[in-house]
């Protein structure tokens, strides 16, 4: 299927585009991770950036005239979030399970549809939340400092994204803003990778990295930046609060990560905390 035709064909339910790509993402993220012991994090991040990043700029073929100083610094601040955001959580599955990454990482997100409520009732979210968080530290041996730390990073660039993607959506044209911003990304990526982690030596790591690429960026990024224009925030807030559980099965089909029923009930904990955040929160201005 073309990454493109979602979100070009009139009529596309945004409410099914938002569907798609958590289910395409998190498949990513289970293939990346069945290849760490071939290619590092890094690298594999690298390879999903520059071939989303290939893919759109040879669709969309973005317009750049005519920009302005604001149009740039928008964007370029979406694409550094979205790097920043891809290499912390791939380092974070690196370490832990994908459920537990994705579940700490919701964080971000989630602070994001509380901040500047002041319904006492919203403290109830929090806490529950919070005893989510807490029960992954129940069974401390698949749970790490350093997969902690790279999840909630990756939770703090998620938010920075969520509010420049719809400011970049309201800039830019199509998929132009997603495309530059893609290419921003990668060249950020690019000195670190092969400097310290190295390209990959392998056709077949190549062709994974891409499909990955595709699965993990193209297809979600571009069904998100679309459905943002017409979903309110609040409805894309609870959708995207099955990111969790989604890569909780993820990581069971693709590579095998079972979760305890302590650490399940952990992930329902955060998905409902989420949910109900979301639906009684105001919606977050978007950057202008």
């Amino acid at each position: 299927m073309s990454p493109a035709l979602p979100v070009r064909r009139r009529g596309a339910s945004p409410v099914l585009l938002v569907l798609v790509g958590i289910c395409s993402v998190q498949l990513g993220a289970g293939i990346a991770k069945s290849l760490f012991d071939e290619v590092s994090p890094t690298t594999i991040v690298w390879l999903r950036l520059l071939s989303s990043c290939v893919v759109l700029l040879a669709w969309v073929r973005p317009s750049l005239r005519g920009r302005t100083r604001r149009d740039w610094l928008v964007v370029v601040g979406f694409g550094a979030s979205l790097g920043l955001m891809n290499w912390a959580i791939y380092q974070s599955f690196s370490r832990i399970p994908l459920g537990i990454a994705v579940t700490l990482e919701f964080a971000g997100p989630l602070t994001l549809a509380i901040a500047g409520s002041r319904r006492p009732r919203d403290l109830l979210w929090v806490l529950l939340a919070g005893l989510g968080v807490l029960a992954l530290g129940l069974e401390p041996g698949t749970v790490t400092w350093a997969g902690v730390g790279f999840a909630i990073l990756a939770g703090a660039a998620w938010s920075s994204y969520i509010l420049l993607s719809r400011a970049t959506g309201a800039r830019w044209a199509g998929l132009d803003g997603l495309a530059v911003a893609s290419l921003v990304a990668v060249l950020g990526l690019s000195p670190v990778t092969l400097a310290y982690a190295g390209g990959p030596d392998a056709p077949r790591a190549w062709l994974l990295g891409a499909l990955v690429g595709v699965l993990s960026s193209v297809i979600p990024y571009s069904c998100e930046l679309v459905a943002l224009r017409s979903l309110p925030p609040a409805t894309f807030g609870i959708l995207m609060s099955l990111e969790p559980a989604a890569a909780a099965l993820a990581g069971l089909v693709v590579v095998g990560e079972r979760l305890s029923a302590v650490q399940w009930l952990a992930v329902l904990c955060v998905v409902a905390a989420s949910v109900g955040a979301t639906r009684t929160s105001s919606a977050p201005r978007p950057v202008d």
